[in-house]
């Protein structure tokens, strides 16, 4: 298994630090153009530059992904570092100007490392940086984590997390955890957050309506099939893109999408509101599905919501 020793930002790292409730942090770089690849669920290193050398903790990390700022604030918000949207823009603006690098025109967009479980160590937690560490790496660098340098740093951050009482957080998700209480081996995998879901879920129908095909991004929304209240996860499977008006209808059951992926609008809006004739002609439409199969909505969430939300 690699993970990835990154250097990071140390106003970034101590504003979350204070913030040991959060579940779900972007990692974000003022530049898109150098695209982060890692293995999904993976350990990602937070290393503190000169002159502490030093890592402070870890994450796993979920995704990689290009996002207009405006987006990652409000997929993220605290999550990215910060107080506040302006907060956001004013950093981004000062490290820009430090690395000297103009946005190309359109959309400003950053690079975004989603990661998950983020545990942060009080200073007297932090671990040595890998031996081997190049002291000129700008960026990041993967190690193998079972053997070496990377297995000696991993070892000790979960020892780290283990000293703080975090020891969900303090195993690999990837690994088989075998234990004879629980009886076979099970993969334990960090829960994905609401920003990850809206991102995740905006990747899998290529940023567009699953209904109409909008394309525009501020109007598209991630809608639930099955809600948080009655168990419904942050997985994508879970999930639908919808325009927002499109959105708020399916929640409040004058629309709904059958098993087989067909958009069905009730007869109750027009009865409760005397108009909805924009939305009718998209009655018994077929949504248009994710290309990866596993993306697509759960059919057995699909019928929960046809039969106790949908208004027919």
């Amino acid at each position: 298994m690699k993970g990835t020793v990154a250097n990071t930002d140390r106003g970034w790292f101590e504003y979350l630090r204070a913030r040991p409730d959060v579940s779900e942090v972007n990692f974000w770089s003022p530049s898109p153009r150098r695209t982060f690849r890692g293995d999904s669920m993976t350990p990602f290193f937070f290393r503190l530059k000169a002159p502490v050398k030093a890592v402070g903790g870890f994450a796993f990390f979920a995704r990689y992904e290009r996002l207009p700022v405006w987006l990652a604030w409000d997929a993220f918000g605290s999550g990215n570092g910060t107080d506040s949207y302006p907060d956001l823009v004013e950093r981004l603006e000062r490290l820009r100007r430090h690395i000297r690098f103009e946005p190309p025109p359109g959309p400003d967009s950053i690079g975004c490392c989603i990661l998950l479980e983020p545990v942060f160590f009080p200073e007297d937690l932090w671990v040595p940086e890998p031996h081997d560490w190049k002291g000129r790496t700008q960026g990041y660098r993967y190690y193998d984590l079972d053997a070496g340098p990377g297995l000696e740093l991993w070892e000790r951050c979960r020892e780290a997390a283990r000293e703080m009482g975090r020891r969900a957080y303090a195993e690999s998700p990837l690994a088989a955890e075998r234990a004879a209480r629980y009886g076979a081996p099970q993969i334990v995998l960090p829960r994905l957050g609401q920003g990850t879901f809206r991102v995740a879920t905006l990747q899998a129908y290529g940023r567009a309506c699953a209904v109409t095909d909008e394309h525009s991004l501020p109007v598209l929304e991630a809608a639930h099939i099955l809600p948080h209240h009655v168990g419904g996860s942050n997985d994508v499977s879970n999930g639908i893109l919808m325009r927002a008006d499109l959105h708020r209808l399916f929640d409040r059951g004058y629309m709904t999408v059958t098993p087989d992926l067909v958009l069905r609008v009730s007869p109750r809006l027009r009865a409760d509101y005397d108009n909805g004739r924009s939305y009718y002609p998209l009655d018994e439409r077929p949504i248009r599905a994710p290309a990866i199969r596993a993306d697509w909505p759960s059919r057995e969430h699909l019928e929960w919501h046809s039969q106790h939300v949908f208004l027919g």
